[in-house]
């Protein structure tokens, strides 16, 4: 089963634990704090193989947990850091946030990575707090809680050069006789239900990779018929092999068909009518053929328009077809599909898209305070309520956030209930 589009929940490893730990030797007197810092929790990676050619593996594993680091020991050990998940994904995979839509990675290249969700870093045992105030503190840290994500892989084949064109105008025929590709073919609209792709060699030596692509029909960049199953795959495409079915035999006008295909293009994405196309006059064998290929190029009326008249059937014409793809591609330019700058690549990635705020306050039924937050949320998680000096810590970058005032000006007074996640407490004044 060929697989394009899924959508798949990942989440990056917590951090490892910090601890509270006192050396207790035999003769050391006042020996200190040693509680150890945890180890940093493991990324989910992405990387390309270009052995995969489908999503399908994604049907049956929707979530990807990375796991998290070690916990820290006394003696001032530190937890181990976890190896990170990898994940394979197919050459052409475009991964983006179902949230937002933004654009994450686009993984093109052989051996290609991209960090999708990063791991949290080790919370820090208490030596890391010692202090001329404070020489024995009884305050670490808990691990940061690894990013997590809902995103959408999206599969956009890799092909050179990309057959387009109404249903059954012979474009499975065609990949079948120039490459070793095995593309279904009936007598029958639709037949090509997925991308097909082979490898076409001509006698100099040179070569390229074709897509068969599931055939057009008027309306698709709005999802009528196969729709966009079909256009995100010539997305890729460096020369766009246009082929009409010249015959007329299914009482369909070709210069119609070929505005028709080029219209819903055009709609779908506007740079691709920027890539060099080909007419491919398909079924020249046919009767008729030659008097509508004369009526279309006066249609037409571009003189420098290249136009190949063929039939798949009987091979006819396709030498000059094939040399003529492959002296457009040695000079037309990859088109990329996203602009990812290498320096954005994290930022992009772990920035917390929310509100502005560091945290939000918010009013349910039973008259609670509820406080939520992306920063506000995280060091709840990071703060150790066993201990009375990280609760006393975590009041105070309450304070400094401005959390107090904040619920003091929503009208919060003595023991009134404040709840974060799914913990609850008393406002004191």
């Amino acid at each position: 089963m060929f697989v394009d589009h899924v959508k798949v929940f990942v989440k990056g490893g917590d951090g490892g634990n910090g601890i509270v730990a006192f050396r207790r030797e035999k003769y050391i007197a006042y020996g200190g704090p040693s509680g150890g810092d945890g180890g940093r929790g493991a990324n989910v990676v992405f990387i390309v193989d270009e052995g995969l050619r489908t999503l399908m593996d994604f049907r049956y594993q929707r979530h990807f947990k990375a796991p998290r680091g070690e916990h820290g020991g006394s003696k001032n050990m530190h937890g181990r850091s976890a190896d990170d998940m990898v994940v394979k994904v197919p050459p052409g995979t475009v991964v983006t946030s179902a949230e937002d839509g933004r654009v994450i990675a686009d993984l093109v290249e052989n051996g290609q990575t991209a960090i999708i969700a990063k791991g949290g870093r080790g919370g820090r045992g208490n030596s890391r707090f010692v202090s001329p105030q404070n020489p024995a503190p009884e305050l670490s840290e808990m691990g940061e809680p690894g990013f997590e994500l809902e995103i959408v892989l999206e599969l956009k084949v890799l092909a050179d050069a990309g057959l387009v064109g109404f249903p059954s105008v012979g474009k499975s025929t065609l990949l079948s006789v120039v490459s070793a590709a095995k593309p279904k073919i009936a007598d029958y609209h639709f037949t090509t239900l997925v991308p097909n792709l082979g490898m076409v060699e001509i006698e100099d030596g040179r070569g390229f990779a074709l897509a068969d692509l599931p055939g057009l029909i008027e309306g698709a960049h709005a999802g009528i018929g196969l729709g966009h199953q079909f256009l995100r795959h010539i997305e890729r495409t460096r020369v766009i092999l246009h082929v009409i079915d010249m015959s007329g035999l299914e009482g369909r006008d070709p210069y119609e068909d070929f505005v028709t295909i080029n219209e819903e293009l055009e709609q779908y994405n506007m740079r691709l009518l920027e890539r060099p196309q080909i007419i491919v006059a398909n079924k020249m064998d046919m009767p008729d053929s030659e008097d509508n290929l004369e009526l279309f190029k006066e249609q037409l009326g571009d003189s420098d328009a290249l136009i190949f008249p063929i039939s798949a059937l009987t091979r006819k014409g396709l030498d000059a077809l094939l040399y003529s793809v492959a002296d457009l591609l040695e000079v037309t330019p990859e088109f990329p599909l996203y602009e990812i700058k290498d320096d954005e690549e994290v930022s992009v990635l772990y920035k917390y898209e929310g509100d502005d705020a560091d945290f939000k306050i918010t009013r349910e039924d039973d008259g609670a305070f509820v406080l939520s937050g992306y920063t506000l949320e995280r060091l709840f998680k990071m703060t150790d309520f066993n201990f009375d000096a990280s609760v006393r810590k975590f009041a105070r970058q309450m304070r400094g956030m401005g959390i107090d005032d904040a619920l003091r000006e929503r009208g919060a007074k003595d023991g009134d209930t404040v709840r974060i996640l799914e913990f609850e407490f008393e406002f004191l004044e």
